[in-house]
């Protein structure tokens, strides 16, 4: 691992050993990949365990900014903690302006140095979010000019004080987020009041739909699917694609991505079909039933971007921790694919593995979160949240022996795999 160690203006040195790194999507009001909100967690190392989280952003950052920012957040905005400490820091060498938000919490002291860095900053093109927002802060008036995004956190303000205070923002020209949006109700709530953005993990819990039937090109696909698997000729399996105009159009762009590394560009359906072999046709299959351009748009990226970020990280660990067997990879992926599947299709997940066959390690992951695909499933689901669940993180690296380092890392290159993936999807 790389030892990085920061200096600030203050008496404070840093040094962080290891970290792991959590990312929550931000969506726009037609529910775009707008942004993510980096969450960096110091791993318990022993007794130079940092307990000043904020202050150790400063060095994770660094860190990350090394493995390679661009992987992190791809084309979105990276929404990253910062406290007073760490704006006196000359962290900000490594963060690419252009990219990144400042989120500065209501509370933070504001001292004329911190309140001159800041406009300095902000003179310099960086951005601030103004978090953890009360509403009747001392700060308030100081921060507000030098502030373009407030975040409103839903677990923390009533409805009444949103519906006070949103139109108040509104007026001064800022961009209003709501935190913490855990259900479709509250996003819809927020959304009449005028929210720009929002951020939690509503699109991904299923909102279970009676009677509800897959739409014609997810029948397509798994149609499609059921020929790959039953080993259908080339020639057989061209012509169930052809029959479908989005699903032709839609395999070509994913085979010309680059996260599938084509030497040449792939041009004809049989060219994909040959190249791709049945082990990466059957993958891509499962990504498309996420890029479903229907009636749901472009609101199903964030879900297709999260389908596609804990395949490929599923993969990636067990490719780690078993390499020598290959298809123990390719399950991985697909638990990671298969396990939001029920949220795609507002159907119990007992409904789905009835319609689906798999074998009893994949349904055992997907109802149970059991065995060792269920073990990968749990760890990629509690770094998604990480806020709730970091408590369990450290564990789950424990029992299956993967380092801090070493998941950063993978992480890093699922984001990118992942980002590649949904760029050229929709």
């Amino acid at each position: 691992m790389i030892d990085l160690t920061l200096h600030d203006t203050g008496p404070r040195s840093l040094r962080v050993r290891e970290f792991y790194l959590g990312r929550q999507p931000i969506l726009d009001r037609n529910q775009t990949v707008f942004g993510y909100e980096l969450l960096f967690r110091n791993a318990p190392v022993g007794p130079a365990h940092i307990t000043n989280e904020l202050s150790a952003t400063a060095a994770v950052i660094a860190h990350a900014s090394q493995l390679g920012m661009e992987k992190t957040i791809g084309d979105a905005l990276g929404f990253v903690n910062v406290d007073a400490d760490v704006l006196m820091t000359d962290i900000f060498s490594f963060l690419p302006r252009e990219k990144v938000v400042l989120e500065v919490a209501e509370s933070m002291p504001l001292t004329p140095q911190v309140l001159a860095r800041m406009t300095d900053l902000a003179g310099h093109g960086f951005r601030f979010a103004l978090d953890d927002f009360s509403g009747d802060g001392a700060n308030l008036a100081a921060l507000l000019p030098l502030t373009d995004y407030v975040k409103m956190d839903l677990r923390a303000l009533p409805p009444s004080t949103l519906a006070r205070l949103a139109p108040r923002f509104q007026q001064d020209k800022k961009k209003l987020v709501a935190e913490k949006v855990e259900t479709r109700e509250e996003f819809k709530s927020c959304l009449d009041l005028g929210f720009d953005y929002f951020q939690g993990y509503y699109f991904s819990k299923p909102v279970i739909m009676s009677g509800k039937k897959l739409s014609p090109s997810q029948l397509a696909v798994m149609e499609l699917m059921t020929l790959v698997t039953s080993d259908a000729d080339n020639q057989e399996i061209e012509r169930a694609i052809k029959r479908d105009v989005s699903l032709a159009l839609n395999l070509l762009r994913l085979v010309n991505t680059p996260a599938v590394g084509a030497r040449q560009r792939i041009d004809s359906l049989s060219q994909a079909v040959t190249i791709l072999g049945r082990r990466q046709l059957q993958r891509w299959l499962q990504i498309m039933l996420y890029a479903e351009p229907s009636k749901r748009g472009h609101s199903m990226t964030p879900l297709l971007m999260l389908a596609t970020t804990r395949g490929r990280l599923l993969e990636l660990l067990a490719g780690k921790l078993r390499p020598s067997h290959r298809h123990v990879a390719d399950i991985a992926f697909t638990v990671g694919i298969m396990s939001l599947m029920d949220t795609l299709f507002g159907m119990p997940m007992a409904e789905i593995l009835a319609q689906i066959p798999v074998n009893d390690e994949v349904s055992q992951a997907l109802l149970h979160r059991a065995g060792f695909f269920g073990d990968l499933l749990k760890l990629a689901e509690c770094i998604e949240r990480i806020e709730d669940m970091d408590d369990q993180i450290m564990p789950a690296l424990n029992d299956l022996a993967i380092s801090t380092d070493e998941l950063v890392e993978l992480e890093m290159s699922a984001f990118e795999w992942s980002d590649n993936v949904v760029r050229y999807a929709l």
